[in-house]
């Protein structure tokens, strides 16, 4: 139960930081295809939006990755090694682009440097996404073939294939959808209007992606499929398709709060029923296992303690974060 139960905790790590951290890529994405007469005030909306809380939504990155390592570090080391390339992609990434969005905001306001910061920025955010949602497809497929706790030759070109690039393309779709719902509360008239369309674009596409991959995944990846077909994956799928025609209905009757709720079930249903369902039980399939490349108990007993007693300080600093920069006080204005 013990490795259950971290497993469980660095799930709910990787769920916070796609609702978070992915919307905020997804800000970038809209970022760099910002377009109409009101390209540059969706840009500066975008900026408003994730100014205040960027920076913390990475704290759940850095909690994912404390706890692999401290917890199933046998199967941290195969993956670092396997996915050398592509984690220095991300890494790349995010560094790049908290770099630019500073820059575009603290730097010059007249010539070239804006656009230039501005485009770093909107490719470093959709390269992130994609390379990692290419880290997980190569995870969930069975390409990854690892062997005494160290990848096989071949298996780092496991990310590059076609089925990894179908879960990055996931991954981006995912997480501009997001972005697009969210900023539909985050702004007002006509810019609330232009991110209510694109909102309404890339639901219909994350769900189109979503139903293309089943078949994909059923032949590249035929050990999913007993999931997908059980009673439990019958569930994920109708939760998952309820939560996107739920969104869906929510943003063309412009109930944008009720919307962003549903769209973060429909990304729940999908990375938390892959991770709870279809993933195990195993960290990368089919060589290891969860039970297999876990630390010894005692390892884990602590690690729990020591993450129940960190939320009891962190939960509150987040949620006040949030109220003061995503919600009215009383006596301040919003």
């Amino acid at each position: 139960m013990l490795v259950e139960a971290v497993a469980g905790v660095i799930l709910l790590g990787l769920l916070a930081y796609a609702l978070l951290g992915g919307a905020d890529f997804g800000g970038g994405v809209w970022d760099l295809f910002a377009s109409g007469p009101r390209k540059e005030a969706q840009r500066e909306a975008i900026a408003d939006a994730m100014g205040p809380v960027w920076e913390a939504n990475h704290v759940w990155l850095i909690f994912v990755i404390t706890l692999l390592f401290t917890c199933f570090p046998d199967a941290f080391a195969a993956l670092s090694i396997a996915f050398f390339v592509p984690f220095h992609l991300v890494l790349l990434g995010i560094i790049l682009r908290g770099a630019a969005f500073v820059f575009r905001a603290y730097g010059p306001r007249m010539g070239r440097q804006p656009r230039l910061w501005g485009r770093v920025f909107g490719v470093a955010s959709l390269l992130t996404p994609l390379v990692l949602g290419m880290c997980l497809g190569a995870v969930a497929s069975g390409d990854l073939r690892v062997s005494e706790d160290r990848a096989l030759a071949g298996a780092a070109d496991a990310w590059l294939q076609p089925e990894a690039w179908l879960v990055g393309v996931l991954a981006v779709a995912a997480c501009a959808f997001l972005a697009a719902v969210y900023l539909c509360v985050e702004t007002e008239g006509e810019l609330q209007e232009d991110f209510r369309k694109r909102a309404l674009v890339a639901t219909l596409a994350l769900g189109a992606l979503a139903l293309a991959a089943l078949p994909v995944l059923r032949m590249a990846a035929p050990h999913l499929w007993p999931g997908f077909a059980s009673p439990q994956g019958i569930a994920l799928v109708a939760a998952a398709t309820l939560s996107g025609a739920a969104t869906l209905l929510l943003l063309l009757r412009r109930r944008f709060a009720l919307a962003r709720v549903a769209a973060a079930a429909q990304v729940v249903a999908l990375l938390g029923g892959w991770g709870a369902l279809l993933q195990y039980p195993y960290l990368v399939y089919p060589d290891v296992r969860l039970a297999d490349a876990a630390a010894p108990a005692g390892v884990l007993a602590a690690t729990l303690w020591i993450v129940g007693i960190g939320a009891l300080f962190l939960a509150p600093a987040l949620a006040y974060l949030f109220r003061i920069f995503k919600g009215k006080m009383p006596g301040v204005e919003a």
